[in-house]
């Protein structure tokens, strides 16, 4: 089911600068019973997105009823709703047109079958050795141009990994191929600072959010493959899989702790009073 310009159509123009340059922006949304989840705080990073790149902001009110419209025929299910946001048509060349008539396209998808397992006895993760660039302009936002991810994801097919931990082309640790990475140390909670590189996801802003109101804020920084292996305690997050802790990177193996599992309980309560 997809709509486009809020038409149901499924095809899109090929001069779409979307498809020409990856000019745009997206995110990925769990749709419960009927009812996309945390769709405030997407909305609100879908819109700083499009300020960053300029990209003129989608009414807020029209892309709810388009969204509430297509969620409710998920009634009794779960699904994946994804949301893209292009520069809309504007020739061959990088210049944008002097008009920007964005596209909108809503698309809902079968919400992935993973074992619950994942959430409750951790997955295994593994270091890729595709590296993320450096570009304090595209840091944090969830851009179309996912390449670096797409690379670092083909080089593993082995069903037992569930996760690829991604370095910046210094070193450092920034997080994994599809999701946001948090450690624990010493009852100290860190993560990535996300000023070069990274997505900010909706997720780890609600695990920043959550930490800082358990008394235990996020210290944002940058740390080496060495001293996350270190770690008393590590987890990933996202917007479809939650969090997920993890038990094992490459031969190195770490506990389910106690922060992941107050992080757990208090976004399953969150996202089920969202809802």
């Amino acid at each position: 089911m997809v709509l486009i310009n809020g038409e149901s159509r499924a095809f899109i123009e090929i001069a779409d600068r979307g498809f020409q340059y990856g000019d745009g922006l997206f995110e990925t949304i769990e749709v419960r019973n009927g009812q996309a989840v945390f769709l405030k705080q997407h909305l609100q990073r879908l819109g700083l997105g499009c300020q960053r790149l300029r990209i003129p902001v989608p009414d807020a009110q029209t892309l709810t009823f388009e969204v509430n419209g297509l969620c409710r025929q998920m009634q009794g299910t779960q699904a994946v709703l994804k949301i893209i946001v292009t520069r809309g048509s504007g020739g061959r060349g990088y210049r944008q047109p002097d008009t920007v008539q964005p596209t909108r396209v809503l698309s809902l998808h079968p919400y992935p079958d993973y074992p619950k397992n994942y959430a409750e006895q951790g997955i295994v993760a593994r270091f890729c050795s595709s590296r993320l660039g450096l570009n304090p302009g595209l840091a944090g936002i969830k851009h179309l141009n996912r390449l670096e991810q797409v690379m670092a994801r083909a080089e593993w097919d082995d069903p037992g990994i569930q996760e690829g931990l991604m370095l910046d082309i210094n070193g450092q640790v920034i997080e994994g191929t599809m999701s946001n990475l948090f450690y624990a140390k010493n009852h100290r909670l860190y993560t990535a600072a996300l000023t070069h590189s990274g997505v900010a996801g909706v997720m780890r802003g609600l695990v920043m959010q959550f930490a800082a109101e358990q008394g235990s804020p996020v210290i944002e920084h940058s740390f080496t493959r060495e001293e996350l292996l270190s770690a008393d305690e590590i987890f990933v997050c996202n917007s479809i899989i939650g969090l997920w802790p993890v038990r094992q990177i490459e031969n190195t193996h770490f506990p389910v702790g106690a922060i992941s599992q107050r992080l757990q309980s208090r976004l399953h309560q969150f996202s089920h009073d969202d809802k």
